[in-house]
């Protein structure tokens, strides 16, 4: 078994990094951090425990400590799901202290030697660990999963490279999990559309060219494909749904096939759902309260695949787009002998 921590572990992705490690069949959760004012007291008494999901009564003893360094001894891995302004320097103290980082944050994405990985869509990138690892002289390194909007998108996106594409554009509708536990004020979105969340579109237009580009064993080449998008917030607790249109000129069946068929290059690992991409056929599908939760929160749903090319596409934020994904990140990590 692999020793793993989780850093920041009461809050809103910290928590389902914890619910989703606390049985794992491959990782041993060890180690729990989070704010010198729940540091020594046990996991169980400081988090306000706000999912749908069970609580998880195996780690309820666990002693939560300070996000530190030193709190990480005997830790083979750690998941982050802490605020950039804290994982930018923190994570790469833990990394090159020699621990391994699979993290949810912001900080290194776009760091040139730090994989930007969503499994099913560009495995290879995981090569850049022995590029990072020689560059910066460490045993340890960062690996990073994208935005939860990014993730939806690129999956959405994935199958489409059968086909020739320039032009994708994208209207998102977030849930306000999206915004953490503080969220957005109740009287700011309760019968309302914020439209505007901070970063957000950037980081959807940045992230999809790399995560989509080219790996040569040394770097990644931005892939050649332009994306504008357009998001707002939405008064849904979980799952993003997305309007997305692409400059695909195939036919509705060329493209629906793409999809019925899409096969994931990835096998065998403990959070991988069995389709990692759903189509559904209904015409008013998919809707975050029916179908957020398709194959336990992993898989990206689509549907209303119009001429144009114009479409829906929909995933749970706080999963695929968050901790799941990272998780996931983790076992294609550890399948690949990186650990």
């Amino acid at each position: 078994m692999i020793n793993v921590g989780v850093l920041g572990a009461t809050g809103a992705v910290g928590q389902r990094f914890v619910q989703l490690l606390a049985d794992h069949p491959w990782f041993h959760l060890q180690t729990l951090t989070a704010s010198e004012r729940s540091a020594g007291k046990p996991y169980g008494r400081v988090v306000n425990w706000r999912l749908d999901a069970p609580y998880p009564d195996r780690v309820s003893d666990i002693v939560v400590t300070p996000t530190t360094v030193e709190s990480l001894k005997g830790c083979d891995l750690v998941f982050s799901a802490l605020p950039a302004d804290v994982a930018t320097s923190l994570e790469t103290e833990i990394a090159d202290a020699g621990i391994a980082v699979c993290s949810n944050a912001r900080s290194h994405r776009m760091d040139p030697d730090v994989p930007l990985v969503i499994p099913e869509v560009n495995p290879d990138h995981l090569g850049l660990i022995d590029v990072q690892r020689d560059r910066r002289g460490r045993e340890g390194f960062i690996v990073t999963n994208p935005n939860c909007s990014t993730i939806t998108l690129t999956m959405a996106i994935a199958p489409l490279r059968a086909f020739e594409f320039h032009d994708v554009r994208v209207a998102t509708m977030q849930a306000i999990s999206g915004a953490g536990f503080a969220g957005v004020a109740a009287m700011e979105i309760y019968d309302n559309v914020v439209p505007y969340i901070g970063d957000e579109e950037e980081k959807i237009e940045t992230e999809i060219v790399k995560i989509m580009g080219t790996f040569d064993g040394s770097e990644v080449s931005p892939a050649s494909f332009q994306v504008s998008a357009s998001c707002h917030r939405v008064p849904v607790i979980d799952g993003h749904t997305m309007a997305i249109w692409v400059d695909v000129k195939e036919s509705i069946d060329e493209v629906k096939k793409v999809y019925a068929t899409f096969k994931s290059p990835i096998s065998n690992l403990p959070s991988q759902p069995a389709k990692a991409v759903e189509l559904l056929e209904q015409p008013n599908r998919p809707q975050p309260r029916l179908d957020r939760n398709r194959g336990r929160g992993m898989t990206v749903s689509i549907g209303r695949i119009r001429e144009g090319l114009r479409f829906i596409a929909l995933g749970h934020n706080t999963i695929r787009g968050a901790a799941g994904a990272s998780v996931l990140n983790a076992e294609l990590i550890y399948s690949k002998k990186y650990l």
